[in-house]
């Protein structure tokens, strides 16, 4: 689902998948979500929960909707309980988790007050922004947004080192710009064009609230602009992103002077108290031109820009209107929701965001039971013995990449429901009556928390989401695959679901993060996490031309007339949903040997079930406007592709449904994609 460092993300989904009361209808799959009127050879995206998606349209406050998401919103509200239960007292002792996410919960759910107050919890820090007389307080000001989480012109983060992972080092990327990627800015065409000019009346809008008069709002708007269309023309685009070549540059900090003379790093470390040891630059040429601008820029353009990214972080902390000008902005324009979401889930939201392990802590404990973490290493288990057996089967790899491909899948690292040691947030300063003061103590914290481990060893017990997110990732230089407890539940995974229905559903998904280690960008990785090939040059040309036969799949797979996916783009996470359906059916079929043969239920095999399973949680429904903000920049496909693409490629799906070979869901032989 995601890979930290270089991102391999299933999907950014929302907070979490709670527990949910059990019913009979959760051991197999939903036969009332089915669309029966459809052929499932036809179109299995419609067929296995068109009838859900029909009886259930996507809420005015979301963007895409299914069993999945539902559950996810719904898990909020256990959240929203402990949440509740916890900041109903204020007596709690100091700097307990308690005192912590209860009291910001009350400081965010206090929007009386955030009313009341309008911009001046911003004031110190604007005044600050006011008070810049020179090029090096600019550059002190880009320290303290980082700071603050606040990635302007560029971010800088904790990484494993690329060709030593056991080492952490401090990773400088390309950020600063508040569209979503760098087309939205270079591109003629004409959703472009309209989401600029939309993008001027929202920045304008915000400066207004924040007491510009009009003229100078609508002045200020075009300086940020211009001035972010320069840093994303010096960017690399999505589909260069996703190579981790093309991102791999260790510079000695000696040489980040050099590349960027006139930005003081030597004070910006000092200041950040960061160790002055090898780098990875992402993108010298970005930084290159950061360094252009400190000469080129007026002082007062770069106050204009430098206070826009604050008013653009701080929106969603400040008043009422300042909310809803970046919801209709974000949410609504860019990503097609109707209304904001209630109050109560975005402070849960938030909660999360800031103090996640805290928050996780409570959440686990209630919700995740250790009978549910034993099942599921059991299913990873045999998913990564299922992998183990579809590589030694491979007739199109050779044995010496064979063997390399075995000893990376045996270094594999399973993580499972929440880290075991939890991050200490006592140093973190939390009142009932200071929302914005609360996000600055949790930004500032988690900025330090990751900057503490430059220049260390790497520590491999840190996670890099939080216990209640649903979501997975797979991170490449440490080899793991991580699964938070808020993605082990219905309808993903459950202790009453059959063996069909689990491998079908959390199987896949398991099998998806595998098989990252060996996607386009995973396979780039040995068995140590170094960035290195360990592919023979036959093989290697062999498994991109398998590469190749989804990117030109998926680059036929139009959302409307006129857009389609980019295959190149959603190459990897195709890969993972392609390799992670069939290694989860060969691991599911393993499962059953020696047992009982498995019932049909409600009229299906258990194959059946199994695919249905997965047809079921991944169908998601988008807007219109997500689904083209997806094709744009995100790396997974939409909801619809990820249930037909990888299953019309599977001779084990069409002989589950009986699918005649010239089916829409049965793709001919010759043009069968088949890597792992």
């Amino acid at each position: 689902m995601r890979l930290l460092k270089v991102v391999l993300a299933a999907a950014v989904f929302p907070l979490t998948a709670a527990a949910q009361p059990q019913t009979t209808a959760q051991r197999g799959i939903e036969v009332g979500d089915l669309n029966r009127t459809v052929d499932p050879c036809s179109d299995f995206y419609e067929y296995a929960n068109g009838q859900w998606r029909a009886s259930n349209p996507i809420p005015p406050s979301m963007v895409r909707w299914s069993r999945r998401f539902a559950s996810g919103e719904l898990a909020k509200e256990q959240l929203k309980g402990i949440l509740e239960e916890v900041s109903a007292r204020k007596d709690w002792p100091a700097a307990s988790v308690e005192q912590l996410i209860g009291d910001h919960y009350a400081s965010c759910m206090d929007e009386a007050r955030l009313d009341s107050l309008g911009i001046k919890p911003l004031a110190p820090l604007l005044k600050e922004l006011d008070g810049m007389k020179s090029a090096a307080d600019v550059q002190k000001m880009i320290r303290r947004f980082n700071e603050l989480r606040i990635p302007v012109p560029f971010g800088l983060s904790a990484a494993s080192d690329n060709h030593n992972p056991s080492q952490m080092l401090a990773d400088v990327w390309a950020a600063g710009i508040g569209l979503p990627d760098r087309d939205y800015y270079v591109s003629a065409e004409q959703r472009f064009k309209d989401a600029r000019e939309q993008y001027l009346v929202h920045i304008a809008n915000t400066f207004k609230l924040a007491g510009n008069y009009p003229e100078s709002a609508e002045a200020a708007a075009r300086t940020v602009l211009a001035f972010e269309t320069k840093l994303a023309e010096a960017s690399l685009d999505n589909v260069a992103l996703r190579d981790p070549q093309a991102t791999d540059h260790p510079t000695p900090f000696a040489e980040l002077r050099k590349l960027t003379p006139h930005f003081d790093w030597a004070s910006y470390f000092q200041g950040a108290k960061l160790p002055k040891g090898k780098l990875n630059v992402q993108e010298p040429k970005f930084l290159q031109e950061v360094d252009r601008q400190l000469q080129q820029t007026s002082l007062a353009d770069w106050k204009t820009y430098l206070k826009w990214h604050l008013l653009h972080a701080a929106s969603d902390s400040l008043s009422t209107p300042f909310q809803q000008e970046r919801f209709s902005f974000y949410d609504q324009y860019l990503g097609g929701a109707k209304e904001q979401k209630p109050r109560w889930k975005r402070c849960v939201e938030s909660t999360d965001q800031l103090l996640g392990e805290a928050l996780g802590r409570k959440y686990t404990e209630k919700y995740f039971p250790p009978a549910a973490k034993a099942r599921m290493q059991d299913l990873v288990k045999n998913l990564l013995a299922a992998m183990g057996d579809s590589i030694r089967g491979l007739e199109w790899m050779g044995p010496e990449t064979k063997q390399k491909a075995l000893e990376k899948l045996s270094t594999f690292n399973p993580k499972i429901g929440y880290p075991d040691k939890w991050k200490d947030y006592s140093r973190v300063k939390v009142r009932r009556d200071a929302f914005w003061s609360n996000v600055m103590a949790g930004r500032q914290f988690n900025a330090a928390d990751d900057w503490s481990q430059i220049g260390k060893a790497a520590d491999r017990g840190r996670w890099g989401m939080t216990p209640p997110t649903s979501n997975a990732y797979y991170n490449p230089l440490l080899n793991e695959i991580v699964f938070p407890a808020g993605i082990l539940q219905p309808p993903a995974f459950s202790m009453d679901a059959s063996d069909a229905v689990n491998y079908g559903a959390i199987g896949v998904v398991i099998g998806h993060e595998i098989s990252h280690g060996f996607d386009d960008q995973g396979a780039q990785y040995d068995a140590q996490g170094r960035l290195d090939n360990w592919w023979t040059g036959e093989d290697l040309k062999k498994f991109q031309a398998r590469g190749q036969c989804v990117v030109e799949q998926f680059d036929n797979y139009f959302i409307e007339p006129g857009l389609h996916h980019n295959g190149k783009l959603v190459l990897g996470e195709s890969i993972g949903d392609l390799a992670g359906a069939r290694i989860a059916y060969l691991a599911f079929k393993k499962s059953q040997q020696g047992k009982p043969e498995a019932p049909s239920v409600d009229g299906f095999t258990p194959d059946q079930q199994f695919f249905i399973a997965w047809g079921q949680f991944r169908g998601d429904a988008l807007r219109p406007e997500t689904q083209r903000l997806m094709i744009q920049s995100d790396p997974h496909p939409t909801g619809k592709y990820r249930v037909i693409g990888p299953l019309s490629n599977l001779p084990e799906f069409q002989k589950a449904f009986s699918c005649k070979p010239d089916s829409e869901m049965v793709r001919p032989a010759d043009k069968r994609c088949e890597i792992w």
